[in-house]
């Protein structure tokens, strides 16, 4: 087996402990959370400082934020994700033409990040950041890309934990939600009304590769009370010849 490095896997845990979406921390709470020394936290706190990958807090005393420099290591691996780049640039385009905001994720096992967003000009619209992570099951983005993973790596996921709920629409039964991911394969788009958040509509269409490999999906986001069925037969077209335009970008042929 390789031999691994104690005290940068210590300092990975601590960087890796945003992923949670907290704004900062501080050294006791790590001290608590990771089950480390007060002084080996204090040492790689000022390490991970005067590296930029964290800087201390302009307006609270002892507590960390994350640093300029894992931005410029975002900002490069981005450069190189053709998905989110591709994304980017139809998101921009629908975006004009529907005026409602549009998001590309990829899926983190049971979740979805964002990489690409195009906001709306709409003084009300979705509220959202990249890298953002939100259970796939209760999400058009989700739905779209768990309805195409093999099924046996799809039951395996969802038989680990119970379907978390985010709102009172959201599907928490596993039944249903493989009934909804059947209609996702049929319709080569998901749907999801207030299931993610109770003010806020969703369609989705998915985003594939070279392979044919489902790498990605593309949505659009609409308030609740911009939502009506027409509304949604016309958004559900755009983002499906978003997320084909994406497909050939990379490569790959529009399904059906």
């Amino acid at each position: 087996m390789a031999r691994r490095t104690p005290a940068l896997e210590r300092s990975l845990d601590i960087l890796e402990l945003f992923t949670d979406g907290r704004e900062s921390i501080s050294a006791p709470e790590v001290v608590e959370e990771l089950g480390l020394p007060r002084t080996t936290v204090h040492e790689l706190l000022n390490t991970l400082t005067s590296r930029q990958y964290l800087h201390r807090h302009p307006e609270v005393p002892g507590r960390y934020r994350l640093g300029i420099q894992l931005f410029r290591l975002g900002s490069a691996y981005s450069d190189h994700l053709d998905t989110a780049k591709i994304g980017q640039q139809v998101a921009q385009e629908l975006v004009r033409v529907c005026n409602e905001t549009s998001h590309v994720a990829v899926l983190d096992h049971r979740h979805i990040i964002y990489v690409a967003k195009v906001d709306s000009s709409h003084a009300v619209r979705m509220v959202s950041s990249l890298g953002r992570r939100l259970p796939a099951h209760s999400t058009a983005l989700g739905k779209v890309l768990l309805a195409y993973l093999p099924e046996d790596v799809l039951h395996e996921r969802l038989a680990e934990a119970p379907l978390e709920a985010l709102s009172e629409r959201s599907v928490t039964e596993v039944p249903a939600l493989l009934r909804e991911l059947a209609d996702v394969r049929r319709d080569g788009t998901a749907v999801e009304v207030c299931e993610a958040n109770p003010d806020v509509c969703c369609v989705g269409a998915p985003i594939r590769d070279r392979s044919g490999q489902v790498v990605a999906a593309l949505s659009i986001s609409v308030p609740l009370h911009r939502w009506s069925d027409e509304r949604c037969e016309e958004l559900r077209v755009l983002v499906r010849e978003g997320a084909d335009r994406c497909t050939a970008a990379l490569g790959g042929a529009p399904v059906g």
